[in-house]
């Protein structure tokens, strides 16, 4: 969602420091999600067009963090996510959903790897989507990133308290879906067994 925010700010060349701009531009911004039967994943849309290929180019990488750190933005995007989740049955994910969006949420899982190992997968989904782009580079791009949002004012990058931690360093894709999926369902036993109990 932000990813799709710097897009529109920089197709409409939005002065970052203009509060007034800024605030219009958001008035103008919907973000949603189609599921993709080719892919199998959901694809972002902005304002009704597919920009998922746009938003992933090294161009929106290299201003989103300077783009969600503007207060207003946040605000306009925690608001729009928490409309998604208000009715539950939704899973995000996000630099501060466990802490700022859904600081109740049944599941927390806070994901980590190694610096290299980030870059890398990275890398080969920019070379996916037919861009190539050195190693160093992404790892500076990853680098600057998680300092602007861990040190921003508001909704910093930060692990909840009740989080799960998962390395996904030394495990697969599926073996990460297999792990979380086992956390969903222990946590619905869980609240289940809850319910009986003060029933």
């Amino acid at each position: 969602m932000y990813r799709a925010t710097t897009l529109y700010f920089h197709e409409h060349y939005i002065n970052l420091t203009d509060p007034k701009a800024i605030a219009k531009a958001l008035e103008q911004i919907q973000v949603t999600f189609v599921y993709n039967t080719k892919t199998g994943n959901s694809d972002t849309h902005l304002n009704g067009l597919n920009v998922e290929g746009e938003i992933r180019k090294m161009y929106i990488s290299e201003k989103v963090s300077e783009v969600s750190a503007i207060i207003a933005v946040r605000h306009h995007m925690v608001a729009l996510q928490q409309r998604m989740g208000k009715k539950k049955g939704v899973v995000m994910d996000g630099r501060d959903i466990g802490t700022q969006v859904f600081p109740n949420a049944e599941l927390k899982v806070f994901m980590e790897a190694d610096m290299y190992v980030r870059a890398y997968r990275r890398q080969l989904e920019l070379m996916e989507k037919k861009q190539v782009v050195d190693l160093d580079d992404i790892i500076a791009n990853i680098e600057k990133r998680d300092l602007m949002d861990t040190t921003r004012a508001e909704g910093p990058l930060r692990q909840s308290e009740d989080a799960t931690v998962v390395d996904t360093t030394y495990i697969t894709v599926e073996e990460q879906v297999e792990l979380i999926v086992g956390l969903a369902i222990s946590k619905m036993i869980e609240q289940h067994q809850y319910s009986v109990l003060n029933s």
